[in-house]
């Protein structure tokens, strides 16, 4: 198994081209299946090298490599070396911290995407999907091993479904197109949590929904960041003149770059959420404050008089007239009690209670 960097700055002063796998250390070996279709029929099956795959071309076949597990560096060396792929795209391959972009070349397309799901915890998770395409193959690059083109397999295996009749462009665009269409799954998961957010918030506020906003509020700040290059990526395709992308194909990248738009307004609404939540908890906050506040002054204000008299009456000067009398200690306590009842009535008929 190669070795992986963890970080992008861990290449400095390697020289550019440099194959070295940078992101996550893969848990299990890597992964090659080869799906190979035409309008009759549809084959998949496990290879090992690039000859095995270049077996499969002939006339009227269109192959899907999926490379699961960046591991495979002898793989992309040899896919730059027979199919003539510059070493900088195949660095780009291997760094999954790339921006997502597409990029044209004499024989190939290039693309980076971004997928995102979301956690139990809230976390946001993220991978990169790299694309070659060429004029009758499609190569995709992962980290990881997962049921996320479940869907489009059984599209494939469909002998009536539009994407076997046409070329590798339709399959490129399917992938991206189910790679937005994720997008809008963890819109909806998003939505359900901040409603969640919402209803709590104003039933009555904790503590721990500070931090779960703010938490909310960075992760979106990571998706954004992922999510919204994608719409320059569709739109340089859409301006792409490139033969590798057919005039019958680019309808459906407009529909795709009409999807991303719609999630970056989404993710643009959810912002103006999350700041209005924070807002209100930080308002709720301050109301309870002061309701808090205004308890206690009114106790000290009902207390300020009491502890006038006293203090008064409990000077030590020999001649105070009140303290012969036979009436002064009862008529003491009658203040004590009249005294708070008439504030707290005053009070009450102002509102402020």
């Amino acid at each position: 198994m190669a070795q992986s960097l963890s970080l992008p700055s861990k290449k400095a002063g390697l020289p550019p081209g440099t194959l070295v796998h940078v992101g996550t250390a893969p848990a299990q070996a890597g992964r090659i299946t080869l799906t190979s279709y035409t309008n009759d029929h549809c084959h998949e099956k496990q290879v090992q090298t690039l000859e095995e795959i270049l077996e499969h071309r002939r006339p009227g076949n269109t192959l899907w490599v999926q490379c699961e597990g960046l591991d495979i560096i002898e793989m992309v060396e040899a896919i730059g070396q027979r199919l003539q792929v510059h070493p900088l795209v195949l660095e780009d391959i291997l760094n999954t911290h790339q921006r997502p972009k597409f990029e044209e070349h004499d024989n190939c397309l290039f693309f980076v995407v971004k997928t995102l799901r979301c956690t139990h915890d809230l976390k946001v998770d993220h991978e990169q999907i790299s694309l070659l395409l060429f004029p009758d193959m499609v190569f995709t690059f992962r980290e990881q091993s997962d049921e996320l083109f479940h869907g489009l397999k059984q599209r494939l295996n469909n002998p009536s479904s539009r994407i076997r009749s046409l070329g590798a462009d339709y399959l490129a665009y399917a992938i991206m197109d189910l790679v937005v269409d994720h997008y809008f799954v963890l819109a909806d998961t998003l939505e359900d949590i901040i409603e969640n957010i919402e209803l709590e918030l104003m039933a009555r506020p904790q503590p721990h929904l500070f931090s779960t906003i703010q938490m909310l509020k960075r992760e979106l700040v990571f998706m954004r960041k992922a999510i919204t290059p994608i719409r320059e990526v569709l739109l340089a395709v859409q301006r792409s003149e490139h033969p590798l992308l057919q005039d019958r194909t680019r309808p459906y990248y407009r529909d795709v770059f009409d999807h991303a738009l719609r999630v970056i307004d989404i993710m643009d609404s959810y912002r103006d959420l999350i700041n209005g939540m924070l807002e209100i908890y930080l308002s709720s906050i301050s109301n309870r404050m002061n309701e808090i506040m205004k308890v206690l002054t009114v106790f000290a204000t009902i207390f300020i008089p009491l502890t006038f008299l006293v203090g008064v009456y409990g000077m030590n000067f020999e001649y105070m007239p009140e303290l012969h009398w036979k009436w002064a200690y009862p008529l003491l306590w009658g203040l004590f009690f009249c005294i708070p009842a008439g504030l707290l009535t005053l009070f009450r008929k102002k509102g402020w209670l």
